[in-house]
């Protein structure tokens, strides 16, 4: 994405008829997942670039996870948002999928929608993978014209699907047979990074002869920064600590980062002594969202006697602006990627609007490594995927040390915001207004 962007649209003029757009997006706000900011963001901008949005999800009280009834504070005034009705989850817990639970409720009201109204078109963030053939139903049941948003990849070799007959060995059975159904009529394919969606394309050809993609990333919102100040939020996760350089991770760790996460450990305990006082502090990364006592860090860092003392764990999922109020006290930012090319953390843009210096260790391919090299605010170890794993154990102190005397003369004020602007909310929303336009003039 070309660094003129955010300039090009600053004076274009909200037009006098809006065309519609039905966003399904099986979870919102209050729902504190990560995957509810991106329809948050279109919602928040679309107005202003000629597309008036509608909201379709499920009710909150059919959430696995805990709310966070503040981020219903940071939609924009107006905003229409209809939900429906889901399955209960069972116990045991058989279908936890909220795309399958709420299927057919979220199919009827959508048709019914567009039946009643003119929507011009119907997009739709996945996951929930199996919301993707809401699209193909309403295409043929409507005529309308849809969309899909790839926040992750849908067929995706999972650690342990070569299994057979496992569950995630069926999990990859049923993405590759279901995937060319839904995307089969699309008009618009986009994901957060091209490689969310190059497969897609490789394993589907036909779609080059009629389908738009878009590479738009993940985005951010200044203005949730500034909310934090407003609402008046204080940290209780860990303190202020003098002396002691605090980073924070926050977000689920993928199951292919736990290889590079070792590599650090191992690092840090051969030169623990000489590296300085500092403290890694993970938020959110157990083994589901709502389990305190879930750990999936604390294992590691026990084995390589950093428990407690460098590093500290708090598993459950917290809110997403509290997360931002532990950003605000420490020292510096966290960031760690995966051995697979495609994963670029949403993590990485709430980073660099937090103002503080970041430590990242990503994939080389990452957009992330880009972003935060462009912004100036802070440093990244690259490396190439699995068979590059070592080169992190080998820098991953020198790293360290030069981040830590970052931190003692970081000043906000040295961000290069100007190539950031690129990921903002508004900036990624422009980008989709543009392929619905092209997509609908065509149609005219």
């Amino acid at each position: 994405m070309g660094i003129g962007i955010a300039k090009n649209i600053t004076n274009l003029e909200r037009n006098s008829t809006l065309k519609k757009i039905l966003i399904i997006s099986p979870h919102f706000p209050p729902s504190n997942l990560t995957a509810v900011h991106r329809a948050r963001f279109f919602a928040n901008h679309l107005p202003e670039f000629g597309w008036e949005p509608v909201i379709l999800t499920v009710h909150e009280k059919y959430y696995e996870e805990e709310l966070d009834q503040n981020l219903e504070k940071l939609l924009p005034p107006g905003l229409r948002v209809e939900k429906v009705k889901a399955r209960r989850v069972s116990h045991p817990r058989i279908i936890g999928d909220i795309g399958l639970r709420a299927f057919f409720p979220m199919f009827k009201k959508a048709r019914e929608i567009i039946k009643k109204e003119k929507i011009d078109f119907v997009y739709i963030t996945i996951p929930s993978f199996y919301g993707a053939l809401w699209g193909r139903w309403l295409h043929k049941a409507t005529g309308v014209k849809y969309g899909i948003d790839y926040i992750d990849p849908w067929v995706h070799a999972f650690p342990g699907s070569n299994k057979l007959f496992s569950r995630h060995w069926l999990a990859t059975k049923v993405s590759r047979f279901l995937e060319p159904i839904a995307v089969k009529k699309a008009s618009l394919i986009t994901g957060v990074a091209e490689s969310y969606y190059y497969d897609v394309i490789l394993r589907n050809p036909h779609l080059k002869d009629n389908c738009l993609f878009a590479a738009i990333p993940y985005g951010s919102e200044k203005s949730d920064h500034d909310a934090v100040k407003d609402m008046d939020l204080k940290p209780y996760l860990f303190d202020y600590k003098p002396g002691i350089i605090q980073m924070v991770y926050a977000g689920a760790m993928l199951p292919k980062a736990y290889q590079p996460l070792e590599e650090i450990f191992k690092a840090i305990q051969k030169n623990k002594t000489t590296l300085g006082q500092f403290e890694l502090h993970f938020i959110g990364t157990g083994k589901s969202a709502n389990d305190p006592n879930g750990y999936n860090i604390k294992s590691l860092a026990e084995k390589y006697g950093l428990w407690q003392t460098v590093v500290f764990e708090y598993p459950k999922r917290i809110p997403y602006l509290d997360v931002l109020v532990h950003l605000n006290i420490a020292d510096g930012v966290f960031i760690l990627g995966s051995t697979e090319a495609h994963y670029t953390p949403s993590k990485v843009y709430q980073a660099v609007l937090s103002e503080k210096p970041i430590l990242a260790v990503l994939h080389s391919e990452s957009t992330g490594v880009k972003v935060i090299r462009e912004s100036h605010c802070g440093i990244v170890l690259d490396f190439d995927g699995e068979k590059d794993i070592k080169k992190i154990g080998r820098d991953f102190n020198r790293i360290l040390m030069e981040f830590i005397k970052m931190t003692k003369t970081f000043a906000p004020e040295n961000i290069d915001h100007s190539g950031f602007e690129n990921y903002s909310a508004k900036v990624i929303t422009y980008i989709l207004s543009k392929k619905l336009d092209r997509i609908i003039n065509k149609q005219d």
